[in-house]
């Protein structure tokens, strides 16, 4: 709780996935995949409640064990390849409500970000305070500037590749761009409800983080394969 506002982290670990099976469980140095986000949410100082959903009783096991909460198991509908967090967060708010459970703001803090710890978390919550916005959610640093970047026509002409703008310009002399790196979509309750996104359109704060906290959700799969076939 920040300034008597009540902040419910979500963590959604569905039991599937296509790429690779039993991810959210699979040991990343030592541990399971969802252990780094459950046990960084649950050392938050402003959280109020952690709670994972998941459709997966291997998964909710070991969740509990960690000290997260499962009130229900996710419906199969919302556990589909095309499921959307919004709705399940939609979901999971409408089941509270009818237990008079009601929260300001709500955090989705997805496992496949592992890298996110505590200082991050809190840290969001804090700017969201400090700029009294209704919703912070993390970014980094791109690697390279989309500035350098375009679409390729059928006949690979390059003409047009690049704006006048960039043309003789070093990388470092562009303007810094940063995108989205899935680690904290933090939000107020009643703006999702309306809107039924995390990136609002108004009043909505860029938090950043380090590169190197954001990996990549491909890559970090290809590294938990590489890691459980040895």
């Amino acid at each position: 709780m920040i300034n008597e506002k009540k902040i419910l982290a979500i963590i959604p670990a569905r039991g599937q996935s296509k790429r690779l099976p039993r991810k959210n469980v699979l040991p990343l140095k030592g541990k399971p995949l969802i252990a780094w986000t459950i046990e960084a949410a649950l050392a938050s100082k402003y959280i109020d409640r952690v709670i994972v959903s998941t459709d997966n009783n291997e998964i909710a096991e070991i969740s509990l064990q960690l000290g997260a909460d499962i009130p229900f198991l996710r419906p199969s509908n919302l556990a589909t390849d095309e499921s959307s967090s919004i709705d399940l967060v939609l979901y999971l708010l409408k089941k509270l409500e009818k237990f008079s459970e009601f929260y300001d703001y709500i955090m989705l803090l997805q496992p496949t970000s592992p890298l996110r710890t505590v200082q991050n978390i809190d840290e969001s919550i804090e700017l969201l305070q400090s700029r009294s916005s209704d919703a912070v959610i993390s970014v980094c640093e791109v690697d390279h500037s989309p500035l350098w970047s375009n679409i390729i026509p059928e006949d690979d002409d390059l003409s047009n590749f690049l704006d006048e703008s960039v043309l003789n310009k070093r990388s470092q002399d562009l303007d810094q761009y940063y995108r989205l790196n899935g680690a904290i979509y933090l939000c107020n309750t009643d703006r999702i409800k309306k809107e039924k996104v995390f990136f609002i359109k108004s009043n909505c704060i860029a938090y950043k983080m380090e590169k190197e906290k954001s990996i990549i959700k491909k890559l970090l799969i290809f590294k938990l394969n590489i890691l459980n076939e040895k």
